[in-house]
């Protein structure tokens, strides 16, 4: 029995449209909410009215102990002994499958997609958690996902490193960043160096093979060296995608052709080719998209075009993965696609995270490395758990960066700060985790295996009921995630689940109780628990079970 389908049916019967149910912000106005705002126009009602009217309309709704008429509102109570015992089983039975609405599709989800010119910084990680973090999801929910990385292994950041490494022995992926900066701050007095790079890019165009080889023994050391670090944080992906294919299979060329043909590709008095956008919205003064240079070889967004072809003629589902500053970008090529008669890929797009330091470039240089912020973070979280433990450390901390980015939302900044993320109160990953330990905690003292049956309509205490219904809620954040993208819903909700569980852990004692009492109390933490889990596996953080 699903409670609340059975009133979504009930009101489908009657109103025959699609029907959508809120949570009321209080448990004295019901379980479950229907608002009539949206019937009045067709209705000729008022919405208190429409709500009277529907309750004599429908009968007896099983799961359903009584419905009342709130104003413009529907207001349902349920059975709470029907969703205590509902909700509990469904999670016994769903285990690490409950929340998930399976759809099967075929998704391409492209994520992080840095450029290959360097180490990291703090900054690129929340590209990549969030797009893991929704690759997750999907494939929580039963998509065939292809997670990929599009590698810029042919741009002029990366002619800088080749040309930075030039009589250079042995150059490691340490040493890009280094490398980078040096030959940018020599190249803002020195024309003479911007005139080697473009020798280098055109020459590498025309197909040179020596040329070929040095860009691409650069790029594979730094991709080598990014993917071990995002590995670290169990972030993977299906394939890197190099923009140079789109050269030599000469993609690039088909797509200049045709754009041609549409009567928007010009060029400028600069000599390079440019693409007419008015008419699409771009919010710039002079709506035009640069495709190539006066040489005539190929700008990143002429290959990025050819790429996005290619994924969107894989899948009918792709998802990109975009900082705010791409937004305009975005447009561009979204309009590029339209042009050519493609649609564009639906994007994510995130605002900045931002240290006391502020906004990092590595360009500049004023960069805080990934891989050594992560590192601080396990020192951080070994000094506050006064434990030798190197495992459990890691997981706290990398819990602790992952949830203190995720949690949120994508269009507001990160404000960030380690010491706070790595407390064991509050809004954090660590809290969630020591939630979870708290409960494995339980059982280690009960020093039995999880009580196969018992008594749950012995649970009627409001802070378990209110603890029950919170778990309740999880399929449909699970679907809410999903089809806004957001991973903070996620974040949000275990937060709250681990705080009902802090108000029943006080409110409701335990293995003091009579046996029944304490079985189905000791099953109805696993089920936290296993909510707990779920949850926390979608945002790429690790459960521990002793803190």
């Amino acid at each position: 029995m699903d409670i609340k389908q059975n009133i979504t049916d009930a009101l489908h019967k009657i109103l025959k449209k699609d029907i959508v149910l809120e949570v009321p912000p209080d448990s004295a106005l019901g379980d479950y909410a229907f608002p009539c705002f949206n019937l009045a126009k067709e209705m000729r009602k008022a919405p208190p009215l429409i709500a009277q009217d529907l309750i004599k309309k429908l009968g007896k709704i099983e799961g359903v102990s009584q419905i009342k008429a709130t104003g413009p509102y529907l207001n349902f109570f349920v059975n709470k002994t029907d969703i205590v015992e509902e909700t509990i089983n469904t999670i016994r039975k769903q285990k690490d499958k409950y929340g998930a609405s399976i759809k099967k599709e075929k998704i391409i989800i492209e994520h992080t997609s840095i450029n290959p010119n360097a180490s990291p910084h703090v900054g690129r990680a929340r590209n990549a958690l969030i797009g893991d973090s929704i690759v997750r999801l999907m494939r929580f929910n039963g998509a065939d996902v292809d997670v990929r990385y599009f590698v810029n292994d042919v741009g002029k950041q990366i002619a800088m490193l080749v040309l930075g490494s030039k009589g250079k022995k042995n150059v490691q992926f340490d040493d890009l960043l280094k490398i980078y900066v040096d030959i940018n701050e020599k190249s803002e007095n020195n024309s003479k160096i911007e005139k080697e790079v473009f020798e280098l890019l055109n020459n590498l165009e025309k197909g040179d093979a020596a040329t070929k080889k040095k860009f691409k023994d650069i790029v594979d050391i730094c991709i080598k060296g990014q993917s071990k670090i995002f590995k670290e944080l169990e972030i993977e992906y299906d394939k890197f995608d190099y923009e140079s294919k789109f050269l030599w299979d000469k993609k690039t060329e088909e797509i200049l052709s045709k754009l041609k043909k549409t009567g928007k590709l010009f060029e400028d008095e600069e000599n390079r080719l440019v693409l007419n956008q008015e008419g699409y919205n771009i919010p710039v003064k002079n709506p035009v998209l640069v495709l190539t240079r006066a040489d005539k070889t190929s700008l990143y967004p002429l290959r990025d075009i050819a790429y996005t072809i290619e994924k969107m003629e894989s899948a009918k589902k792709n998802i990109i993965i975009l900082g705010e500053d791409q937004k305009t970008y975005f447009q561009q090529i979204k309009a590029a696609l339209d042009l050519l008669g493609y649609k564009a890929p639906v994007p994510v797009h995130y605002s900045f995270v931002l240290l006391a330091e502020g906004k990092m470039s590595t360009r500049k240089g004023n960069v805080v490395l990934l891989e050594d912020f992560m590192k601080e973070a396990v020192k951080k979280a070994k000094e506050k758990m006064k434990k030798k433990n190197d495992k459990i450390a890691k997981t706290i901390a990398y819990g602790a960066v992952k949830y203190a980015i995720l949690k949120v939302s994508n269009e507001k900044n990160v404000m960030f700060d380690l010491d706070s993320a790595l407390s064991f109160e509050g809004d954090t990953g660590p809290y969630l985790q020591y939630s979870y330990a708290r409960i494995c905690s339980i059982f280690d003292k009960y020093g039995k295996k999880v009580p196969l049956t018992a008594d749950l309509s012995l649970l009627k205490d409001n802070s378990e009921i209110e603890l029950v219904k919170e778990l309740a809620r999880f399929p449909d954040i699970v679907k809410q995630a999903a089809n806004e993208l957001s991973p903070y819903i996620i974040a949000n909700y275990v937060f709250a689940v681990a705080k009902r569980f802090s108000e029943f852990y006080h409110a409701c004692p335990i293995l003091t109780e009579k046996e029944e009492l304490k079985k189905a109390r000791l099953i109805l933490i696993d089920a936290v628990r296993q909510v707990l889990a779920n949850g926390l596996d979608l945002l790429g953080l690790k459960v521990v079970e002793e803190m």
